[in-house]
Protein backbone atom coordinates (compact mmCIF):
# COMPACT_ATOMS: atom_id res chain seq x y z
CA UNK A 1 0.00 0.00 0.00
CA UNK A 2 0.99 3.51 -0.94
CA UNK A 3 2.00 5.74 1.91
CA UNK A 4 -0.75 8.42 2.89
CA UNK A 5 -0.79 11.51 4.74
CA UNK A 6 -3.55 10.59 7.08
CA UNK A 7 -5.02 13.73 9.79
CA UNK A 8 -6.87 11.50 12.58
CA UNK A 9 -8.93 13.28 15.01
CA UNK A 10 -9.21 12.17 18.21
CA UNK A 11 -12.33 12.97 20.80
CA UNK A 12 -11.51 14.89 24.17
CA UNK A 13 -14.23 12.91 26.10
CA UNK A 14 -12.09 9.54 24.88
CA UNK A 15 -9.55 10.52 27.09
CA UNK A 16 -11.51 11.73 30.31
CA UNK A 17 -14.73 10.13 30.94
CA UNK A 18 -15.61 9.82 34.72
CA UNK A 19 -12.22 10.21 35.98
CA UNK A 20 -10.51 13.42 35.76
CA UNK A 21 -7.17 13.08 37.11
CA UNK A 22 -3.60 12.85 35.24
CA UNK A 23 -3.02 9.32 35.88
CA UNK A 24 -6.92 8.28 34.52
CA UNK A 25 -6.11 10.54 31.59
CA UNK A 26 -2.60 8.93 30.71
CA UNK A 27 -3.88 5.74 30.88
CA UNK A 28 -6.45 6.37 28.23
CA UNK A 29 -4.24 7.82 26.17
CA UNK A 30 -1.68 5.02 26.04
CA UNK A 31 -5.11 2.71 25.01
CA UNK A 32 -5.39 4.88 22.56
CA UNK A 33 -1.40 4.97 21.03
CA UNK A 34 -1.83 1.23 20.90
CA UNK A 35 -4.41 1.56 17.87
CA UNK A 36 -3.18 4.53 16.47
CA UNK A 37 0.39 3.16 16.09
CA UNK A 38 -0.70 0.96 13.59
CA UNK A 39 -1.11 3.39 10.99
CA UNK A 40 2.85 4.11 11.59
CA UNK A 41 3.28 0.53 11.24
CA UNK A 42 1.71 0.60 7.82
CA UNK A 43 3.92 3.46 6.42
CA UNK A 44 0.89 5.88 6.62
CA UNK A 45 2.13 9.43 8.09
CA UNK A 46 0.56 10.02 10.78
CA UNK A 47 -1.24 13.44 12.19
CA UNK A 48 -2.99 13.46 15.24
CA UNK A 49 -5.32 16.40 16.60
CA UNK A 50 -7.74 16.15 20.27
CA UNK A 51 -10.30 17.68 21.50
CA UNK A 52 -10.19 19.05 25.06
CA UNK A 53 -13.98 19.83 25.89
CA UNK A 54 -13.93 18.10 29.42
CA UNK A 55 -10.58 19.31 30.44
CA UNK A 56 -10.36 22.99 29.15
CA UNK A 57 -14.26 23.33 31.66
CA UNK A 58 -12.15 21.28 34.40
CA UNK A 59 -8.97 23.95 34.07
CA UNK A 60 -11.24 26.85 33.63
CA UNK A 61 -12.69 25.76 36.95
CA UNK A 62 -9.19 25.38 38.77
CA UNK A 63 -8.26 28.55 37.40
CA UNK A 64 -11.46 30.53 38.99
CA UNK A 65 -10.80 28.77 42.21
CA UNK A 66 -7.76 29.85 42.64
CA UNK A 67 -7.76 33.41 41.22
CA UNK A 68 -6.43 36.38 43.15
CA UNK A 69 -5.73 40.43 42.41
CA UNK A 70 -2.09 39.33 42.61
CA UNK A 71 -2.85 36.06 40.31
CA UNK A 72 -5.54 35.98 38.19
CA UNK A 73 -7.62 33.38 36.31
CA UNK A 74 -6.15 32.79 32.78
CA UNK A 75 -8.32 33.65 29.62
CA UNK A 76 -9.97 30.58 28.04
CA UNK A 77 -7.86 31.08 24.91
CA UNK A 78 -4.87 30.49 27.12
CA UNK A 79 -6.49 27.53 28.97
CA UNK A 80 -6.52 25.83 25.30
CA UNK A 81 -3.24 26.56 24.54
CA UNK A 82 -2.34 25.29 28.27
CA UNK A 83 -4.41 21.80 27.54
CA UNK A 84 -2.73 21.29 23.89
CA UNK A 85 0.35 20.93 26.10
CA UNK A 86 -0.66 18.86 28.36
CA UNK A 87 -2.64 16.32 26.52
CA UNK A 88 -0.38 16.60 23.58
CA UNK A 89 3.25 15.62 26.59
CA UNK A 90 0.25 12.64 27.65
CA UNK A 91 -0.51 11.41 24.16
CA UNK A 92 3.42 11.92 22.44
CA UNK A 93 4.58 10.11 25.55
CA UNK A 94 2.60 7.46 25.33
CA UNK A 95 2.61 7.11 21.28
CA UNK A 96 6.53 7.27 21.67
CA UNK A 97 5.72 4.52 23.90
CA UNK A 98 4.44 2.38 21.34
CA UNK A 99 6.64 3.79 18.44
CA UNK A 100 9.84 1.92 20.63
CA UNK A 101 7.76 -1.39 21.29
CA UNK A 102 7.28 -1.72 17.78
CA UNK A 103 10.91 -1.16 17.15
CA UNK A 104 10.85 1.86 15.04
CA UNK A 105 12.63 5.17 14.54
CA UNK A 106 10.19 8.14 14.43
CA UNK A 107 9.93 11.09 17.21
CA UNK A 108 6.20 12.94 17.76
CA UNK A 109 6.17 16.08 19.11
CA UNK A 110 3.25 18.55 20.50
CA UNK A 111 2.61 22.17 18.86
CA UNK A 112 0.87 25.02 20.23
CA UNK A 113 -1.22 25.13 16.91
CA UNK A 114 -3.20 28.83 16.52
CA UNK A 115 -6.44 28.48 14.24
CA UNK A 116 -7.76 31.53 12.60
CA UNK A 117 -11.32 32.91 13.02
CA UNK A 118 -13.56 35.52 11.55
CA UNK A 119 -14.05 37.81 14.42
CA UNK A 120 -17.27 38.22 13.14
CA UNK A 121 -18.60 34.62 13.34
CA UNK A 122 -22.29 35.11 14.54
CA UNK A 123 -20.75 31.77 16.90
CA UNK A 124 -19.33 34.73 19.26
CA UNK A 125 -23.40 35.70 19.96
CA UNK A 126 -24.61 32.25 19.98
CA UNK A 127 -22.60 29.91 22.61
CA UNK A 128 -22.84 26.17 21.63
CA UNK A 129 -19.52 24.28 22.53
CA UNK A 130 -20.48 22.35 25.92
CA UNK A 131 -17.40 22.57 28.43
CA UNK A 132 -16.30 21.05 31.80
CA UNK A 133 -18.28 18.75 34.04
CA UNK A 134 -21.70 17.72 33.81
CA UNK A 135 -24.31 19.32 36.66
CA UNK A 136 -27.72 18.45 37.75
CA UNK A 137 -30.45 20.36 38.02
CA UNK A 138 -30.13 20.52 41.12
CA UNK A 139 -26.67 21.71 41.29
CA UNK A 140 -26.82 24.32 38.00
CA UNK A 141 -29.41 26.59 39.92
CA UNK A 142 -26.90 27.69 42.52
CA UNK A 143 -24.13 27.63 39.60
CA UNK A 144 -26.16 30.13 37.45
CA UNK A 145 -27.00 32.46 40.62
CA UNK A 146 -23.44 32.66 40.81
CA UNK A 147 -21.84 33.19 37.40
CA UNK A 148 -24.83 35.14 35.84
CA UNK A 149 -21.93 35.71 32.81
CA UNK A 150 -22.03 31.89 31.84
CA UNK A 151 -24.50 30.25 29.71
CA UNK A 152 -25.67 26.90 30.66
CA UNK A 153 -27.90 24.32 28.37
CA UNK A 154 -28.48 20.71 28.89
CA UNK A 155 -26.76 18.37 27.00
CA UNK A 156 -27.94 15.02 25.57
CA UNK A 157 -29.98 14.33 28.30
CA UNK A 158 -26.66 13.51 30.42
CA UNK A 159 -26.99 17.19 32.30
CA UNK A 160 -26.27 20.58 32.10
CA UNK A 161 -23.15 22.05 30.81
CA UNK A 162 -21.34 25.76 30.59
CA UNK A 163 -21.39 26.18 26.46
CA UNK A 164 -18.52 29.05 24.95
CA UNK A 165 -18.85 30.20 21.86
CA UNK A 166 -17.41 27.87 19.04
CA UNK A 167 -16.61 29.58 15.14
CA UNK A 168 -15.36 28.08 12.30
CA UNK A 169 -12.22 27.98 11.48
CA UNK A 170 -11.11 29.92 8.63
CA UNK A 171 -7.29 28.70 8.55
CA UNK A 172 -4.33 27.30 10.04
CA UNK A 173 -1.58 29.49 11.11
CA UNK A 174 1.22 26.94 11.68
CA UNK A 175 -0.06 24.60 8.96
CA UNK A 176 3.49 24.96 7.14
CA UNK A 177 5.29 23.35 10.58
CA UNK A 178 3.20 20.44 10.45
CA UNK A 179 3.97 19.66 6.72
CA UNK A 180 7.53 20.40 7.45
CA UNK A 181 7.88 17.94 10.26
CA UNK A 182 5.93 15.35 8.21
CA UNK A 183 8.47 15.27 5.37
CA UNK A 184 10.92 14.92 8.07
CA UNK A 185 9.44 11.76 9.57
CA UNK A 186 8.03 13.04 12.74
CA UNK A 187 4.33 12.50 13.95
CA UNK A 188 2.87 15.90 15.04
CA UNK A 189 0.20 16.48 17.51
CA UNK A 190 -1.66 19.33 16.05
CA UNK A 191 -4.64 21.75 16.36
CA UNK A 192 -5.01 20.26 20.13
CA UNK A 193 -8.73 21.34 21.30
CA UNK A 194 -9.82 22.81 17.98
CA UNK A 195 -6.65 24.90 17.87
CA UNK A 196 -6.32 28.29 20.22
CA UNK A 197 -8.62 30.46 18.34
CA UNK A 198 -7.39 33.57 17.30
CA UNK A 199 -8.44 36.30 14.93
CA UNK A 200 -6.01 39.08 12.55
CA UNK A 201 -5.40 42.27 13.78
CA UNK A 202 -2.86 44.32 11.28
CA UNK A 203 0.38 42.04 11.73
CA UNK A 204 -0.41 40.00 14.78
CA UNK A 205 -2.97 37.44 15.97
CA UNK A 206 -4.99 38.13 18.96
CA UNK A 207 -6.71 35.50 21.16
CA UNK A 208 -10.44 35.14 21.09
CA UNK A 209 -12.54 33.59 24.40
CA UNK A 210 -13.69 30.13 22.67
CA UNK A 211 -13.38 26.67 21.50
CA UNK A 212 -13.31 25.99 17.78
CA UNK A 213 -14.62 22.35 17.48
CA UNK A 214 -12.25 19.98 16.85
CA UNK A 215 -13.37 17.91 14.34
CA UNK A 216 -13.56 21.53 12.21
CA UNK A 217 -9.92 22.43 13.00
CA UNK A 218 -8.88 18.72 11.94
CA UNK A 219 -10.45 19.13 8.31
CA UNK A 220 -8.82 22.65 7.78
CA UNK A 221 -5.62 21.21 8.82
CA UNK A 222 -6.24 18.40 6.42
CA UNK A 223 -7.51 20.46 3.98
CA UNK A 224 -4.53 22.51 3.92
CA UNK A 225 -1.87 19.92 4.37
CA UNK A 226 -3.13 17.72 1.46
CA UNK A 227 -4.15 15.12 3.75
CA UNK A 228 -5.33 11.85 1.56
CA UNK A 229 -7.45 10.75 4.38
CA UNK A 230 -9.92 12.48 7.39
CA UNK A 231 -10.52 9.87 10.22
CA UNK A 232 -12.81 10.98 12.63
CA UNK A 233 -13.16 8.50 15.61
CA UNK A 234 -16.40 8.17 17.76
CA UNK A 235 -17.88 6.73 19.88
CA UNK A 236 -19.18 3.79 17.12
CA UNK A 237 -18.10 1.75 14.30
CA UNK A 238 -20.00 3.63 11.35
CA UNK A 239 -22.64 6.71 10.82
CA UNK A 240 -26.00 5.48 11.10
CA UNK A 241 -29.48 6.64 10.19
CA UNK A 242 -32.09 6.27 12.52
CA UNK A 243 -29.82 5.58 15.00
CA UNK A 244 -31.27 3.27 17.80
CA UNK A 245 -34.57 2.90 15.99
CA UNK A 246 -35.54 -0.48 14.94
CA UNK A 247 -34.74 0.11 11.10
CA UNK A 248 -31.39 1.66 12.14
CA UNK A 249 -29.33 1.54 8.92
CA UNK A 250 -25.11 1.44 8.71
CA UNK A 251 -23.62 3.59 6.30
CA UNK A 252 -20.79 1.94 4.84
CA UNK A 253 -19.54 3.68 1.80
CA UNK A 254 -21.60 7.27 1.02
CA UNK A 255 -21.44 9.97 -0.98
CA UNK A 256 -21.62 13.79 0.54
CA UNK A 257 -24.61 13.63 -1.89
CA UNK A 258 -26.52 11.03 0.11
CA UNK A 259 -24.94 12.58 3.60
CA UNK A 260 -26.29 15.58 2.83
CA UNK A 261 -29.74 14.42 1.92
CA UNK A 262 -29.39 12.82 5.58
CA UNK A 263 -28.80 15.88 7.39
CA UNK A 264 -31.48 17.89 5.69
CA UNK A 265 -33.90 14.98 6.88
CA UNK A 266 -32.47 15.55 10.41
CA UNK A 267 -30.35 12.53 10.77
CA UNK A 268 -27.65 13.22 13.02
CA UNK A 269 -27.41 14.76 16.29
CA UNK A 270 -26.07 18.31 16.29
CA UNK A 271 -23.75 18.01 19.26
CA UNK A 272 -22.20 14.84 18.30
CA UNK A 273 -22.81 13.36 15.45
CA UNK A 274 -23.75 16.54 12.94
CA UNK A 275 -20.62 18.30 13.68
CA UNK A 276 -18.67 14.93 12.55
CA UNK A 277 -20.80 14.26 9.49
CA UNK A 278 -20.15 18.24 8.42
CA UNK A 279 -16.02 18.03 9.02
CA UNK A 280 -16.37 14.95 6.78
CA UNK A 281 -18.14 16.48 3.90
CA UNK A 282 -16.02 19.45 4.03
CA UNK A 283 -12.86 17.80 3.58
CA UNK A 284 -14.18 16.01 0.70
CA UNK A 285 -15.82 18.61 -1.10
CA UNK A 286 -12.26 20.65 -0.45
CA UNK A 287 -9.20 18.15 -1.45
CA UNK A 288 -8.13 17.08 -3.97
CA UNK A 289 -9.18 12.81 -4.36
CA UNK A 290 -9.27 12.67 -0.46
CA UNK A 291 -11.45 10.39 1.62
CA UNK A 292 -13.18 10.74 5.05
CA UNK A 293 -13.75 8.00 7.62
CA UNK A 294 -16.00 8.24 10.63
CA UNK A 295 -14.71 5.08 12.90
CA UNK A 296 -14.29 4.35 16.31
CA UNK A 297 -10.81 3.93 17.73
CA UNK A 298 -11.59 0.03 18.82
CA UNK A 299 -12.36 -0.59 14.83
CA UNK A 300 -9.29 1.23 13.14
CA UNK A 301 -7.40 -2.69 13.36
CA UNK A 302 -10.35 -3.35 11.04
CA UNK A 303 -10.35 -0.62 8.83
CA UNK A 304 -7.12 -1.06 8.04
CA UNK A 305 -7.36 -4.61 7.64
CA UNK A 306 -10.75 -4.22 5.28
CA UNK A 307 -11.92 -1.08 4.96
CA UNK A 308 -14.64 -1.39 8.00
CA UNK A 309 -16.16 1.51 8.49
CA UNK A 310 -18.15 4.58 7.26
CA UNK A 311 -16.06 5.78 4.32
CA UNK A 312 -17.13 9.31 2.81
CA UNK A 313 -16.53 10.37 -0.83
CA UNK A 314 -17.69 12.38 -3.48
Amino acid sequence: MAKRRIVVALGGNAILSKDASAEAQQQALRDTAKYLVQFIKQGDDLIVSHGNGPQVGNLLLQQAAGSTDKNPAMPLDTAVAMTQGSIGYWMQNALGEEITKAGLDKDVTTMVTQVEVDPNDQAFTNPSKPIGPFYTEAEIKDIKAAHPEYTYVEDAGRGYRRVVPSPRPTGVKEYKVVNALVDAGIVPISVGGGGVPVVREGDRLVGREAVIDKDFASEKLAELVHADLLIILTAVDNIYINFNKPDQKKLETVSVAELQEYIDQDQFAKGSMLPKVQAAINFVNNSEGGKAVVTSLENVGNFLKNGDGTIITK
